[in-house]
């Protein structure tokens, strides 16, 4: 196995034009609930995301990447912190707790780099007037939901720009409101994008989609809030159906309008493109995630810690870079977007983090890998994963995700010795949090979200 330090050195050797050249763009595109199964260039058969597909072939396509939790708010601490949630401020989605001042993100490090920062979208990690809020941890530009529940609607009435709330004038007190959420995020990164000059960017893009609307679900039975259900208003499938299809081919469409930009202003060359999802796939809003299969082979969806709660999709680009057209079975995990942008930034990376930067593997190197990854989840009673190599342990439940990548069968029983090693990795991997306490009975969250 390759540790980090062995790595540093030949990195340089290998790769000094990496150092020496302008520093990369970086533009990193967050789905919200989006499974592993739900893109064509993945598992997909019946919704259109031919942008993604695109992406995936001009760059590489990860099979084993993990989000940070099966839920929200504690998956984006992860990803922005650089720790897993056994370390995590934030490991649940309620209650609201915001990043502390020390909590150390990636646009912080980005813009002490050089970089101008923005994100457009759903945050979660600190609402106004908190430590956590997105201008006081490193975002020169944002526009958007401050939290999960705040983001269940897609026509909202007010949203923030920067330190100020904003009245949504096409929603307010309308019937027929007109403002749709992602499409104001969408306009707001292509202006972001469209100054783009000789300073180095980050974008941030967190979109809501396909998110149900949990309220409006509970109330009709359809939460998958969309302009309309084109291209698929002939399929006689169930409205609800229609409607998330709809999402996610209108998701891929404005990511696509995002690359047009990035080729526009001449920006494309020199930009790393990652694209991922916070979690696997809901059942919210009326919607199934065995419709459409957005799991693939994977068992579970959001809200489990088996891999269709918590595998997600992991697409990269970066011309001149990345091989096109490449696939890659390196075992990942959002931690370890922290140190890998701070790679690519050529910024320190912070002391202390669970993560390990995988520029390596983006760049076709030798990769170091992880001892273990590990999940904690406080919503449901507490409940524990962790994985190593190809074992992944769940609970007390042990499976083998080389011969067993649905989990369907528990070797517990039949290796006892892997099962008790991985008990004590799992037992060994967090420290204890007064505001996430181990519990046997399910915490309630303010909502679902």
């Amino acid at each position: 196995m390759i540790n980090r330090r062995q790595f540093l050195g030949s990195l340089g050797a290998a790769l000094p034009a990496l150092a020496q050249a302008q520093k990369p763009n970086i533009v990193f595109i967050l789905a919200d609930d989006l499974g592993y199964g739900d893109l064509g260039c993945y598992w997909q058969k019946e919704i259109a995301t031919p942008h993604l597909d695109a992406l995936a072939a001009d760059g590489m396509r990860f099979t084993q990447s993990y989000a940070g939790s099966t839920v929200c708010a504690p998956s984006r601490c992860c990803l922005m912190t650089g720790v897993h949630t056994g370390h995590a401020r934030i490991r649940g989605n309620g209650p609201d707790i915001p990043l502390r001042p020390e909590d150390r993100t990636i646009p912080e490090i980005l813009k002490e780099t050089g970089y101008r920062t923005g994100m457009f979208g759903k945050w979660s990690l600190g609402s106004i007037h908190t430590t956590g809020y997105p201008t006081r941890k490193g975002f020169d530009e944002w526009f958007g939901f401050f939290n999960q529940t705040h983001a269940h609607t897609y026509y909202p009435e007010i949203l923030l720009d920067g330190d100020k709330d904003v009245i949504i004038r096409g929603n307010l007190g309308r019937k027929k409101k007109t403002a749709y959420a992602p499409d104001l995020f969408r306009e707001r990164a292509l202006q972001f994008l469209a100054k783009a000059g000789t300073q180095p960017f980050f974008l941030y893009y967190p979109m809501t989609i396909p998110h149900a609307n949990n309220e409006l679900g509970a109330e009709t039975g359809n939460g998958l809030e969309v302009p309309e259900d084109a291209p698929y208003s002939s399929k006689s499938w169930p409205q609800v159906e229609k409607n998330f299809a709809a999402m996610v081919t209108r998701m891929d469409r404005d990511i696509g309008a995002l690359l047009a930009k990035l080729k526009e202003t001449g920006a494309d060359k020199n930009t790393l493109v990652l694209f991922s999802s916070d979690n696997g796939p809901h059942k919210e809003g009326g919607h199934s995630p065995d419709f459409f299969h957005s799991s693939g082979p994977l068992r579970g969806f959001k809200r489990a810690l088996y891999d269709g709660g918590i595998r997600v999709p992991l697409i990269a680009r970066w011309p001149g870079r990345i091989k096109p057209g490449s696939v890659n079975d390196h075992v990942c995990a959002f931690w370890d977007y922290l140190p890998t942008l701070a790679d690519v930034a050529g910024a320190a990376t912070p002391k202390g983090i669970d993560g390990i930067s995988f520029l390596p593997a983006l760049l076709g190197q030798p990769q170091p890998k992880h001892e273990y990854l590990y999940w904690e989840f406080h919503e449901q009673g507490f409940t524990q994963a962790l994985r190593s190599g190809d074992w992944k342990l769940v609970g007390k439940e042990l499976f083998d995700l080389k011969s067993d990548i649905g989990e369907k069968t528990d070797v517990a029983a039949k290796h006892p010795d892997v099962a008790a090693r991985l008990s004590q990795l799992m037992a060994s991997a967090r420290t204890d949090s007064p505001d996430f306490p181990v519990r046997t009975t399910p915490r309630r969250a303010k909502k679902a979200a």
